[in-house]
């Protein structure tokens, strides 16, 4: 009998690139679009092990603003799933003390996805026991320049000094705001790129490119790459 997985080395922050929805759905010869209905079933289960196995923040890059290059029809079930999704699950969420949050410029996605959103986080803002963190319509570079942006008004407008700008400043405008830097950062389905994701976050991130598509991204996998985890000496630039 397989001993239960015990997680050893500190990892606080995990991140994922859901890649393969589509790939995975053209091989069963169905719509593209049912790849994503059966990642966001991976998702829920991902999340519940994550929470499990004791790790504290989960990111997902769920659209990244090169997604709107996709076909319409896409994008609609895309956010179609979205809403089901919060719907469906956010009893669950607020029995596990979840708390919901966005990352990305939501303005631009549509107004149902947009109230479904709003809606879950004010409803789990006072949880604590684990931070669900999804990216919409989010890019690295667009999240940096953001950032840039924020400090310029507030330096403008009297509310920070220049010489008050350093590297805690800079991350406080990001939009992960108080998270901590990403641990571990897992993609699947066999592309070996980050894809401007979380490029302030993932400073010094360990990461794993696993070739299994994300439906089919089970539990088991997940510990595969949290074993793997352990095995890396991060020595965040030191010679020990």
């Amino acid at each position: 009998m397989k001993k239960e997985f015990v997680l050893k080395k500190p990892c606080t922050h995990i991140a994922f690139i859901m890649d393969g929805n589509g790939r995975w759905a053209k091989k069963r010869l169905l719509p593209r679009h049912l790849g994503h209905k059966e990642g966001c079933l991976r998702i829920v289960e991902i999340a519940r092990a994550c929470q499990d196995l004791g790790l504290k923040v989960m990111t997902l890059y769920a659209f990244s603003t090169e997604n709107w290059n996709r076909p319409q029809d896409e994008i609609d079930h895309l956010f179609n799933y979205l809403d089901d999704f919060f719907l469906k699950n956010i009893d669950e969420f607020m029995e596990r003390g979840i708390k919901i949050k966005v990352m990305g410029d939501v303005s631009r996605l549509p107004n149902h996805s947009q109230i479904v959103l709003n809606e879950s986080i004010e409803r789990t803002k006072n949880n604590s026991r684990f931070v669900f963190n999804i990216c919409l319509n989010y890019g690295g570079r667009q999240d940096i320049v953001q950032a840039c942006k924020k400090i310029v008004s507030l330096v403008k407008e009297n509310k920070m000094k220049e010489e008050d700008i350093n590297e805690e400043t800079f991350k406080s405008q990001l939009y992960s705001e108080e998270l901590p830097d990403v641990d571990l950062m897992i993609r699947t389905s066999g592309e070996v790129r980050i894809s401007n994701y979380c490029l302030y976050q993932l400073s010094y991130a360990e990461m794993i490119f696993t070739k299994t598509p994300w439906p089919d991204f089970t539990k088991a996998k997940l510990i595969e790459c949290l074993e793997e985890y352990q095995t890396r000496d991060r020595r965040f630039g030191s010679i020990k």
